[in-house]
């Protein structure tokens, strides 16, 4: 169970010293707080707490829930997965439910052609790119390398031998890719899209393997990413992320730069050096009708 494999995962990578706890001189076996120690800290039996790991209690209340992310110093968004855990396990399917759509609406694909010259693109909860404009993909150079079903970009960051040369920080951005697919796996564990992608990733990443085991749920939030770009160069973009409405999963991400500044210059001529994308010709001849252009005048051929 999900919810006895996050606790553990908690218990073991806290230390004693984090919450207050002496340690003796003795050596420990065990990694982190005991099961006695933690069970202690919450104000529950160690033999409940047990059941709990070992998903044979499924039903924890609210305060017991409470006095587990207290113990473990948990943040407001592993104390949210905590309970969405709980809240599964309580309410148990055992039928996986069938992967999200991969259809992106076509008033979605017209927003990524407006928005630019900034690198913007739509993916799913598992990180398939479903979506893109010309420097959304385009910024994750090699990626177009790929058939377009295979391009998810937590599947490019572990995979593909550009990912390392192109985040100066690839450390960073491997955690914060990880924990975001641990939240979404945990509380759809038997879901086919996240299933199929950390077996692949399990089985052919050994930095993601270790990641994945950690089960981290948060991972550092950057409001800047840097890439060191094959064909543009160095350039730092203010990135956000946000979920679309009425979508299964959906979430755009968008790139921008201060006009006028050399990541702005970079970033325009990505844009127009991109290759054409093939996936959405429908979507690019809407937009160039509804801005009332050829594209010819913003450098396009259009077929």
């Amino acid at each position: 169970m999900e919810l006895g494999r996050f606790l553990r995962a908690r218990r073991t990578q806290t230390s004693p010293e984090q919450v207050g706890l002496t340690v003796g001189t003795g050596l420990r076996r065990t990694p982190g707080l005991r099961r006695e120690e933690l069970a202690t800290l919450s104000g529950i039996s160690i033999d409940y707490y047990i059941r709990l790991e070992r998903g044979k209690e499924t039903r924890p209340s609210p305060s017991i829930l409470d006095a587990l992310a207290r113990a473990l110093h948990l943040d407001d968004q592993e104390h949210h997965h905590l309970r969405e855990l709980a809240a599964r396990a309580a309410h148990y399917a055992p039928e996986p439910p069938p992967a999200p759509s991969r259809t992106v609406r076509p008033h979605l694909k017209l927003l990524l052609e407006t928005m630019r010259p900034s690198p913007a693109y739509i993916i799913s909860r598992s990180m398939d790119l479903l979506a893109w404009n010309h420097g959304g993909l385009a910024l994750y150079a090699g990626l177009d390398d790929w058939p377009t079903k295979q391009r998810n970009l937590a599947r490019y960051l572990f995979l593909h031998p550009t990912a390392h040369r192109l985040f100066p920080d690839w450390d960073n951005q491997v955690r914060a890719c990880v924990s975001r697919l641990r939240a979404a796996a945990g509380t759809a564990p038997d879901a086919p899209d996240l299933t199929s992608l950390v077996g692949e990733l399990l089985l052919k990443s050994a930095d993601f393997a270790k990641l994945w085991e950690r089960y981290d749920v948060t991972g550092r939030k950057h409001s800047h990413k840097t890439f060191h770009h094959p064909h543009v160069g160095l350039l730092t973009l203010s990135a956000q992320s946000m979920h679309l409405e009425g979508t299964p999963g959906q979430r755009l991400g968008v790139y921008v730069a201060e006009p006028g500044t050399p990541d702005h210059d970079a970033m325009l001529l990505l844009d127009m050096t991109a290759p054409e994308p093939a996936a959405h010709p429908s979507t690019t001849n809407q937009a160039q009708r509804s801005a009332g252009t050829d594209g010819k005048s913003r450098g396009l051929d259009r077929r």
